[in-house]
Parts: structure tokens; sequence; C-alpha cells
């Protein structure tokens, strides 16, 4: 090694702190993180305190709040293997998620207030008919407050009485990353499943199918999810994601949706099981990571009103890669909806 450059590195970052930059960008985002003390040698131990999805601050009420992240440990409406009430807590176990996305930028806590306000409270843990209720509510108030939700679930028939209090005023477009398109009819006698939320969103006219795009379909379902082509719905199957590429679909999206309010909603489900087996209804064949995080990074500058991610069931991750896919997904959507906070602030 060069010897008058060993020196000048050592004469430059010797004994420095962890904080403790020279480049501006770098020492911009310092600043930001430490609040503006970036002398501190020592970063917050990631393993000590009580957990909260992507380590934000805990608090009750939604008082000054921008974004909330909300946990629906619900799954009486799955049809495969149980589990899904589990992974909220599974999530906020999960460290060292953000809080700077590289790519795009955005350092969520620069752009809005989010706060991690608990658990949906459900008056039953038996009733899926009275658990419907107790979310659209929630919801309500939600939108009342002028916040805009994260939601981590539960199944997937969590995004039903969400939708219901986010579209009531006008029905919103959507954004679904899935396995499965999630438009079936009643099953065992029931309209609430994780396979039909969305079929009931468009009926009580809360969602626009023509501006909604499903992004990953694949699996044995098929004849399940006419009512997403009659509706106008866009499907994209996971063997049209790999024919077009990643930019193309993002550009797909864009157009289709332009500034329309949007909804996005991801069932863990949509990644491939060697990534993500911790799930009630796993599909082999599915997305990678790194392509659903380039696609959601690719969205960045929309008109986002609202996210949830779901089905994560922890008994069936023993590694926890699943949750850990969750919470990368859910910071992701953090930063998604902050940006668009921000814009709107202008």
């Amino acid at each position: 090694m060069d010897q008058d450059k060993l020196k000048k590195l050592r004469e430059k970052y010797e004994g420095k702190g962890i904080y403790e930059s020279h480049t501006e960008k770098f020492q911009t985002i310092a600043e930001s993180l430490t609040g503006g003390d970036t002398n501190v040698k020592n970063r917050p131990k990631p393993y000590s305190g009580i957990s909260t999805f992507l380590d934000a601050p805990s608090q009750d009420t939604f008082e000054g709040l921008d974004i909330a992240l909300i946990g629906v440990p619900m799954d009486l409406a799955v049809s495969n293997r149980a589990g899904a009430r589990l992974g909220p807590r599974a999530v906020r176990q999960i460290e060292r998620i953000g809080p700077y996305n590289h790519e795009t930028g955005v350092m969520p806590h620069d752009l809005a207030k989010f706060a991690d306000v608990g658990d949906v409270p459900f008056r039953s843990r038996y009733s899926l008919d009275d658990s419907m209720e107790d979310i659209e509510n929630y919801y309500k108030m939600i939108k009342e407050a002028g916040i805009l939700p994260i939601s981590i679930g539960g199944d997937h028939s969590i995004s039903y009485p969400i939708l219901r209090a986010l579209g009531a005023e006008q029905p919103v477009a959507m954004i679904h990353i899935d396995a499965h398109c999630d438009t079936g009819g009643e099953f065992d006698g029931s309209k609430f499943h994780h396979g039909g939320p969305f079929r009931g969103a468009v009926l009580d006219g809360v969602l626009d199918p023509e501006k909604t795009i499903q992004i990953g379909i694949r699996g044995s379902s098929e004849m399940i999810w006419e009512f997403s082509y009659e509706s106008g719905m866009t499907v994209l199957h996971v063997e049209d994601v790999m024919r077009m590429g990643i930019p193309a679909v993002i550009k797909k999206t864009r157009d289709l949706i332009g500034d329309h309010p949007v909804y996005l909603s991801i069932d863990v489900d949509g990644f491939d099981p060697a990534y993500a087996p911790g799930t009630g209804t796993p599909e082999v064949g599915g997305l990678i990571p790194r392509e659903g995080i380039q696609f959601l990074r690719g969205l960045m500058g929309m008109n986002f009103i609202g996210a949830d991610m779901v089905e994560v069931a922890p008994m069936y991750d023993p590694t926890t890669n699943t949750a850990q896919l969750g919470a990368q997904l859910v910071f992701e959507e953090l930063c998604l909806l902050a940006d668009a906070h921000h814009r709107r602030q202008k």
C-alpha cells in the first residue's frame, strides 16, 4: 500500500467516531440521524429496549402523527395454514432496518412524524365478523385524524375493512404484490376470507379496479380470479414480470395509476418461499426480494394514501427470513408514504 496514502488516511480517520464523516453527503445523513451531535462514538443497541416496528417511537395516541405503524394481529380468515396473527410481533422483533434508503435518499424521519401506535383492539378473538367491524372503525378514526396508515398483518382479509375506511369518499387505486389475486367469491359460507378482500372492495365501491395492478400472480388458483379480469384489473403473472423486467413493470404501474390516490398492499407470499417460507399459502416460483425492492423504489413520488404488509406466519419461519423481508418491505412502504406526505405539504 502507498505509505503516503496510508499516512493521510490515518490523519483523517484514526480515532474518529462512527458518525464523524468528511464527505458532505454522509455528514448530512449523520447529522440527521444524531440530531447534530456527530461526536457520539456509539450507536444505539439494536437488541435492547422495547421492540417496535422499525425501531420507531412508541405512541398510544394519534396526536401529532403524519404516519402510523399499526399491528393487525388477526388471522381468522385464512384458508390454509394459520399463524399470521403472530406476524406483527415477529416483525417488531427485527432490528437494523433503515433508517436511511441509500438508493432513493429518503430518510423518513426527516419527511414525516411517525410512530408505532400498537395494535388494532379487537372485541373478540373468535368472531371474524366483529373483527372486520373493529378494523374498519379503527381506520375510520385514522383517516379522520388525517394520518396515513401502514398496517402489518395478520392475514390479507384485513385489507378489505381498511379499504372500506380509506376509500369511502373516493375509490382508491391499488398496487398489489401477491401470489394470488384475492378476488375470489364466498368460501365455506363466508365472504370474509383472505382470498377475496379485493372483490368485496370493488363491489362496495371503495376500490377502482381499472386503476388496480396485481403483480407476481401464480399457482393453482387461477380459475378463482375471473373477477380480476372481468372488473378490469391489470394482472401481471410472475412470468409477465420475468419477461418484461422490473423497469417496464414500474412504467406500466405509473402509467396506469398516474397521480390517483393509491393504496399499496403486499402479501409476503408474493415472494418465493425460498426467501419467505413463513407464510400460510406459499407458492413456488415467486419474486425475489431484489426484484420487489427495486419495484417499490421505482414508485417514489406516487400519491400514496396507505399501505399494508401481510401474511407473515413466524412458526413456519425457522431462520426469520420472512420476518426480515417483511420488515424491509415495511421500511420501503414507510419511505414511499413519508415522501408522499412531504410532497403534499409543499
